[in-house]
């Protein structure tokens, strides 16, 4: 059984109008590449190559036009539309019979992660078969979805944004699923705000001892860019790591190129549209 990759980038993007009311959030750039690029990066480094888009009708040309159905980049991409934000796990829903009998990589469109060894991480995870959230320290768990643990570190229980939080581990927006999930997706209820709650959905998997945590320790940075300062605090990052190491994050070509899904010639098109831009240039280097 496969894994299939699902990215929400619906939304209306509230907290970064009056931007959104032209441009879906997650086509905002983050430092040189569009938002979207990064969590597609993180499915591409995994090797999964059938990934859905959850996008509304408004937003849905903006990203056929940059994305098209994924030839470029070796993958295939197929738009699925959520005409109102519902909530993620109603994205996740939307998605029930394109994924068929396939497992699942949920990943939010604007969830950025870095680390040196995050592709092997991601990767053991992908190949186990268990539906399995991240753990990941953070200063403010308040703003999250907070994990529990009881006394010898089991997973108990998930509760979103508490005001005393009882530990500083948060879920980042990726998950891990098996096809199973979508029996348990049957069974959660709207909440307060009329959406379908991915920690509702996971709080019922551990009630039923059917969900792992992995921690992310020291050395990997995950941010959401939810917030103009986000945006810019992600951009800064990436800029000065990339700068430093002459080497991209979240380069589409690059990660198809290694995962022998394009040749040379693929990247050669791809960089007709890039010219004089340091994406094509440095695309241009890789090629030489």
């Amino acid at each position: 059984m496969n894994r299939v990759g699902i990215i929400l980038a619906g939304g209306y993007g509230t907290r970064l109008r009056p931007v959104t009311n032209a441009i879906s959030k997650h086509l905002i750039p983050i430092h040189d590449k569009p938002m979207i690029f990064y969590p597609l990066s993180i499915l591409m480094l995994m090797k999964i190559k059938k990934i859905f888009i959850v996008v509304t009708d408004n937003d849905y040309k903006q990203y056929e036009k940059l994305l098209g159905n994924g030839s470029n980049y070796g993958i295939s991409i197929k738009y699925i539309f959520q005409e109102k934000p519902l909530g993620i796990a109603d994205g996740l829903f939307k998605c029930k019979e394109f994924v068929k009998k396939n497992r699942i990589c949920l990943i939010l469109g604007d969830n950025i992660f870095y680390g040196s060894n995050l592709k092997l991480n991601f990767s053991n995870i992908s190949n186990s078969k268990k539906n399995t959230i991240i753990g990941y320290r953070v200063s403010k768990p308040e703003n999250y979805g907070v994990i529990n643990f009881n006394k010898k570190g089991k997973l108990i229980s998930i509760v979103e944004k508490p005001k005393n939080p009882k530990s500083n581990y948060v879920v980042p927006g990726i998950y891990f699923y098996e096809n199973n999930v979508f029996d348990y997706l049957k069974k959660i209820k709207p909440s307060k705000r009329n959406e379908l709650e991915i920690t509702d959905l996971n709080n019922l998997l551990i009630k039923n001892k059917k969900l792992n945590c992995k921690i992310f320790g020291r050395g990997y940075a995950w941010l959401d860019a939810g917030t103009f300062d986000d945006l810019l605090e992600t951009s800064r990052m990436i800029s000065t790591i990339e700068s430093r190491q002459n080497l991209k994050i979240g380069c589409l070509e690059e990660i198809a190129l290694n995962n022998k899904w394009i040749n040379r010639n693929q990247i050669l098109k791809n960089i007709n549209n890039l010219k004089d831009t340091s994406y094509g240039k440095y695309l241009q280097e890789l090629i030489r």
